[in-house]
């Protein structure tokens, strides 16, 4: 990564946002709905559920297998868009693809929970890792066009880091208290806002460092 060129990572388009959020809260309705009404989802994702699926347990493995088959198709219509592939859907599906396999071999709900927190550990511990290192990936990690100085790159990605940090945190401890309807709610309709909440609160110190040529530099 050197310097700031029309090839760099920070002059590319930014995505529609409205599609972006469409894109980011599709699977997330679903998965709520399907663990709601697992009925209305046999027809889909029934072949992938195991044999004799007990009563007690249709909805979180009938809304596991559906989070599988939506975050599928989330990043084959955001490559199809955008001719790329965003980092965190990558590494979401990656994820729901392989604990949610986990959940319905096992009929255990530990591991799409346990997830959260892995993905959440994995990007905050990529940022602060990378930048220890010299190295800048936020822009990649959080699919962003902003122009920053090398001090507001900083604080922009430690911020990021730490968070990210927090939330796997709170999804450790929510998943241990909470009912698995209640941390289905709690994934559907808390983390996002959260992230968007924590998103704008950068929004002054962002505008304090934004300049009009980017400090994207290896040494940082």
């Amino acid at each position: 990564m050197t310097g700031a060129k029309a090839t760099g990572p920070t002059a590319r388009a930014a995505p529609n946002p409205i599609v972006k959020l469409l894109l980011e809260l599709g699977p997330l309705a679903l998965f709520f709905l399907a663990n709601s009404r697992p009925s209305l989802f046999r027809w889909l994702v029934g072949p992938i559920l195991p044999a004799g699926l007990p009563e007690d347990k249709a909805g979180m493995l009938t809304s596991t297998a559906v989070l599988m088959v939506a975050v599928l198709i989330t990043v084959i219509v955001s490559w199809a868009r955008t001719g790329r592939m965003p980092v965190v859907p990558i590494v979401t599906a990656i994820m729901v693809l392989v604990f949610g396999s986990l959940t319905l071999w096992l009929q255990d709900k530990t591991f799409i929970e346990i997830k959260l927190t892995i993905v959440y550990c994995l990007l905050g511990g990529a940022l602060l890792g990378a930048m220890a290192l010299g190295k800048l990936i936020l822009p990649l990690v959080l699919d962003i066009a902003i122009h920053l100085d090398k001090a507001g790159w900083r604080k922009l990605t430690v911020r990021w880091g730490v968070f990210f940090f927090a939330l796997a945190g709170l999804n450790e401890v929510l998943r241990h208290y909470l009912t698995w309807d209640q941390w289905v709610a709690f994934k559907s309709f808390g983390v996002l806002p959260l992230t968007l909440l924590f998103a704008v609160g950068q929004t002054p110190m962002i505008m304090r460092h934004e300049t009009k040529t980017d400090a994207y530099v290896d040494e940082m």
